[in-house]
């Protein structure tokens, strides 16, 4: 048909979706010579105010051979589908989920079964979280163009608990205080300054490092780490492992070091009984014994409870050691040093070390030279002979520098051991043979029992005072 008569909608309709989205052509009256243009079509899409997404393609093919297309439903158009806004949500900084505990693999491969504490640590003041906002939704369009809303996604909200605080922005979730973050009832974030084990440190546990304070209702099993930087209590006992506190360390039964035990404390450590370990404290309070051990307190070892035995290892304290018992009748050879901080002691035994090394070193040295200055002066020295010899100088000068920094540091130790007046070691029932009390520079050995005693120095020797109360 070239010159149309019949309205083209009397062969043709336009289908719109129940959403608007697509906009569908179909024949409903077909004729074989059917003849139509471009402009016709548009007229028709337009009484049907279609406007979005109209496939220009399509339409043309339609034009060209419309009999390919008699028995179709053609989608002409198409709209714009709503995208929604994406939720926000809480972006945490430590992993939370309960079961996250799982053996540490090192660097060679092998799996270090004791690394498997799970303890988020914090520090006042640290980011905990922060708010993602949720993103708005982008709108769409009808085939007729209209608009589509889309939804926006959820803006979170922040799950507050106990020693956490929000910015004033409400973005961002920073700690309190010095602890652990952890999830409580309805996902709430918190803080809290204390680790608690609900039983012993084992391989269940793993080693713990915690920046707050550490609650063990057990025991310490051996070979394990326990670390805080706050206070550790212990209901149980340590049992050769490694435990270290910047507060103080209290166990309620005792610590068998099994000699590999090591346990520091900035302060003080309290317990019931300390045999076969090492202790460092600034004060170490035990009840019943200490026995066959190396306790190092810079302020005070006091052992007397009802037993306050002390009996083998050394105690060493910067002020004074007190106790019922030391030694035994079996002569078991006891250290007691009072008078000087124990690093300090310490540490002139390895100055004093150090500097005999150094005297044979500079000894050798001399020889040596010696021997190349009398080849210098028969004119013997060789050009090998000749750089040893500004070698061996250099050598012989640098020890000299290190003997001279050595003797310095000694001498400056022995003057703090001579201002030891104050420092005292106290038996309250009896000291037996074999002990040796150390006080400041002097010494003491204990040659046959003695009852209720003080020892402390005395113009310059140390005395024997008996006690009176």
């Amino acid at each position: 048909m070239k010159d149309q008569a019949i309205p083209l909608s009397f062969y043709m309709e336009i289908d719109i979706s129940d959403d608007k989205l697509e906009a569908y052509l179909q024949f409903k009256n077909v004729d074989k010579n059917l003849i139509f243009n471009i402009e016709q079509l548009d007229e028709l899409l337009k009484s049907a105010k279609i406007i979005q997404g109209v496939d220009r393609s399509k339409l043309s093919e339609i034009v060209m051979a419309p009999a390919l297309f008699f028995q179709s439903k053609i989608l002409i158009a198409k709209g714009i589908q709503p995208v929604p806004g994406v939720d926000g949500h809480i972006k945490l900084f430590y992993d939370l989920n309960k079961d996250a505990k799982r053996p540490v693999e090192q660097e060679d491969g092998k799996v270090d079964f004791k690394e498997v504490s799970s303890i988020n640590n914090v520090r006042k003041g640290q980011l905990i979280a922060e708010l993602i906002s949720a993103t708005p939704g982008t709108p769409g369009m009808t085939v007729t163009g209209d608009a589509i809303i889309a939804k926006d996604g959820k803006e979170p909200r922040f799950k507050v608990g106990k020693n956490v605080v929000l910015d004033p922005k409400q973005t961002a979730m920073y700690a309190a205080i010095d602890g652990m973050v952890s999830k409580t009832e309805r996902d709430k974030i918190n803080v809290f300054p204390v680790y608690e084990v609900n039983g012993d440190v084992d391989y269940n546990i793993g080693n713990i490092d915690f920046v707050g304070t550490v609650v063990i209702r057990g025991s310490v099993l051996s070979g394990f780490k326990v670390k805080a930087s706050g206070d550790i209590r212990i209901t149980g006992s340590i049992e050769g492992a490694d435990i270290e506190a910047d507060g103080s360390i209290e166990i309620s039964a005792g610590i068998l070091g099994h000699n590999k035990g090591v346990i520091k404390a900035g302060k003080h450590v309290k317990s019931s009984f300390i045999q076969d370990a090492t202790v460092y404290a600034e004060e170490v309070i035990v009840s019943l014994s200490i026995m066959h051990s190396n306790v190092h307190a810079t302020h005070s070892v006091i052992c007397k409870g009802s037993k306050g035995l002390i009996v083998g290892g050394i105690i060493q304290a910067g002020e004074f050691v007190q106790a019922r018992t030391v030694g035994n009748s079996m002569s078991t050879v006891t250290v007691i040093e009072v008078g000087v901080v124990p690093e300090m002691r310490n540490e002139l035994v390895l100055l004093r070390s150090q500097l005999r090394s150094v005297n044979e070193n500079i000894e050798k040295s001399g020889k040596a030279l010696t021997l190349l200055d009398h080849l210098a002066a028969l004119g013997q020295l060789t050009p090998e002979k000749v750089s040893m010899r500004v070698k061996l100088n250099h050598t012989k000068k640098q020890f000299i520098e290190e003997q001279g920094l050595f003797k310095e540091r000694v001498l400056e130790i022995e003057r703090s051991l001579e201002d030891s007046e104050k420092a005292n070691v106290e038996v309250a029932a009896t000291i037996y043979s074999g002990a040796k009390i150390v006080i400041g520079r002097y010494t003491k050995f204990v040659k046959d029992p003695i009852s209720r005693v003080k020892f402390q120095l005395t113009d310059g020797d140390i005395a024997m005072i008996p006690l009176t109360r």
